[in-house]
């Protein structure tokens, strides 16, 4: 498989559309296997990466931006921020690989806009005869899995601080696991293991109800007492109607009383209360309005002598700019006359004369004009305008704020006088025991229909139970046969899951030990001290390393120095993807990392030339410096070079092509 070429559109900081040759081939019987793009960081290494993933992979894609985010969140999220929400954001990616010994292409397409309809993308394939084969795309997560699968698409595309993370820890992280695990053949007999845990224990659940259901005479007495309480419950809830009824004629006997006779000592007070919401309701449309004020330009009170310094240098730099202009026509109205005095029968030494009048008269007309300081605001007149009506609205605004302070301060000693008015205005006697009296009406009510409504939804989850066990005892006889099929199925079970225990040790153990034997040989490849590790081996559990010396002796990880953990980390890498057997391009990104001078140049010289037959290389400029280019330049290891050249300014990058750091 090779990557012949990925289209950026609109991706992430990749505005418009950019086009990346990827082919490692320099004519039809050259090639070199490394393509370099250089970038800082921040400046879309990661983001390519996340391309080439998303492309292959879409929704299942292990990108490093993505997060917890839902495949549709995603998607907003890589759109370009600088362009129109209905423009199309797309990512190509032409590939070649062998198919029935001859070779074939495919160009995938995935598009999509700002929150794409259904949370989707659109997929394409398009073929070598430009057409879109539908039946590729519909079933492309299989197809794409026999290419590159996703459980190993790590040791083929991966970055620094994957390799960091991995020669740091004892044991390696989830994601290499993981690729262990598919490389191995292990994924299969685990998720097999799994199913027929979830197999056994559904069936266990089957025989746990079959046997519950077993006994006729025990479903029987269950609906009887069902029965029984149901006839109680209904009972009790007639009661408890008929004391709603009652209770409630009571509150309203109580009700009437409280209007004939409260009616009166309760007016004056009602009115005060309503007046003071009356008075609250304006403050608060007081207050929103000086909010409204405070979100628009009134903070900018804050600081008036800068405002106005901006407004004096803005004026100051139009004069100059004005007087610039002018002394720029004379000059050309000058050089005109010089002209004209050329052609005219005048003598050259009266042109001269009259030259050096014009320039000493134009140089003291403006002496005193041009004599400030440099322009710094570099304000255009619109700009200066908008300064000017923002002033004068800053002025407005004050004094709109100190007329709403003003009126404020107005409704809240009203409102503290009616609140003064309410206090004064104690309710009598007579009032609070009506009061009292309909309150507590009001509470038996609700109580007793509160105990009501509970008693009713009893008497519904009563019909649930009588009605499931009539289901049961009429089903009783289908369960008895269900449930001793269950038991042939959790006794057979049991049987697989002991043989495919079996199978799994052997896989691992036959898989492993060819596995060691290449992380060895990759290791000491790349370490110039070829007699630190003379055995490493692979824990079958955990997939730690254990690396030996000569004499058989354990060599513990924490006495290799940090870049050793990272040639050791490459190494492991480098040997899974050659003993997944699949012949795929190797991506990497920031792949030097902590490395001293000595290791790097190994890595350079003998890890990037062999990794694959086809390497893509993002780096920075403190990574793959000049020393290391040059050297992977003179073994003609480089295919195609580019520069992420991003811009801070508008936070976008552009592929410049054929250009490097150095």
């Amino acid at each position: 498989m090779i990557f012949l070429e990925l289209v950026l559109q609109n991706f992430g900081p990749y505005s418009g559309k950019q086009v990346i040759n990827l082919n490692p081939k320099i004519d039809e019987e050259n090639s070199h296997p490394i393509i370099l793009l250089g970038g800082m960081n921040g400046g879309g290494k990661t983001t390519f990466m996340d391309a080439i993933r998303l492309a292959l992979y879409g929704a299942r894609a292990q990108c490093s931006t993505r997060g917890n985010l839902s495949y549709s969140d995603f998607l907003n999220q890589c759109v370009n921020n600088k362009i129109d929400p209905v423009a199309d954001t797309r990512i190509e990616l032409l590939f070649e690989h062998i198919e029935n010994d001859k070779p074939i292409k495919y160009r995938v397409v995935r598009s999509w806009t700002k929150n794409p309809k259904d949370g989707k993308d659109t997929l394409g394939i398009l073929g070598d005869s430009d057409t879109w084969p539908d039946a590729l795309v519909n079933i492309w997560d299989e197809y794409i899995e026999n290419l590159l699968p996703l459980g190993i698409s790590n040791l083929f595309l991966f970055d620094g601080e994957q390799v960091k993370e991995l020669a740091e820890q004892e044991t390696p992280p989830p994601v290499v696991v993981d690729a262990i695990r598919g490389l191995l053949g292990l994924e299969l007999a685990d998720r097999l293991a799994v199913d027929l845990d979830i197999l056994v224990n559904r069936k266990l659940k089957e025989v746990g109800n079959s046997k519950d259901l077993a006994n006729l005479e025990e479903i029987e007495t269950r609906l009887t007492q069902q029965q029984e309480d149901y006839q109680t419950t209904e009972e009790k809830s007639e009661t408890l109607k008929n004391q709603v009824e009652e209770l409630e004629q009571k509150q309203q006997e109580a009700f009437d009383k409280f209007i004939y006779e409260g009616g009166k000592i309760a007016a004056e007070r009602n009115q005060l209360e309503l007046q003071q919401d009356t008075k609250t309701a304006e403050i608060e449309q007081v207050r929103q309005s000086m909010c409204e004020l405070a979100a628009d330009v009134l903070p900018l009170a804050l600081i008036p002598n800068l405002l106005n310094q901006a407004q004096a240098q803005g004026e100051k730099e139009f004069r100059h700019q004005q007087v610039q202009i002018s002394k720029d026509l004379l000059l050309e109205r000058d050089q005109r006359l010089l002209t004209w005095l050329n052609k005219v029968e005048i003598s050259p030494i009266e042109v001269e004369k009259i030259q050096s009048f014009l320039i000493q008269d134009v140089d003291n007309l403006y002496a005193k004009t041009l004599q400030i300081e440099a322009p710094w605001l570099l304000a255009d007149d619109e700009t200066l305008s908008q300064l000017d009506n923002l002033i004068y609205h800053l002025q407005n605004s004050k004094l709109s704020a100190k007329e709403k302070l003003a009126l404020l301060k107005n409704k809240e000693e009203e409102i503290h006088t009616l609140e003064r008015q309410v206090q004064t205005a104690a309710a009598p006697e007579d009032y609070t025991k009506l009061r009292q009296a309909l309150e507590a009406a009001q509470n038996q009510v609700v109580e007793a229909k509160a105990n009501y409504e509970t008693i009713r939804r009893r008497l519904a989850e009563l019909e649930t139970i009588i009605a499931k066990s009539k289901r049961e005892l009429s089903d009783y006889t289908v369960e008895n046969i269900k449930h001793k099929n269950s038991e042939h199925i959790i006794t057979s079970a049991a049987k697989v899951q002991n043989t495919l225990k079996i199978f799994r040790e052997k896989l691992t153990l036959r898989k492993l030990n060819k596995l060691e034997e290449e992380v060895k040989n990759c290791f000491l490849y790349l370490l110039h001290k070829s007699d630190l590790v003379h055995r490493i081996t692979i824990d079958t559990k955990t997939f730690s390393l254990l690396l030996y010396d000569l004499n058989g002796k354990s060599v513990p990880k924490h006495r290799l120095s940090a870049g050793e953990k990272q040639l050791l980390a490459i190494a492991f890498l480098w040997g899974l993807a050659k003993v997944s057997g699949h012949r795929l391009p190797v991506a990497i990104d920031t792949p030097l990392g902590r490395l001293d001078s000595s290791h790097r140049s190994n890595l350079v010289e003998r890890y990037f030339p062999s990794a694959s037959h086809q390497v893509i290389l993002l780096s920075t400029d403190t990574e793959i410096g000049k020393k290391e280019v040059e050297t992977l330049r003179e073994n003609e290891a480089i295919a195609r070079e580019y520069l992420l050249k991003y811009d801070s300014s508008t936070r976008q990058t552009t592929v410049v092509e054929n250009q490097y750091f150095w």
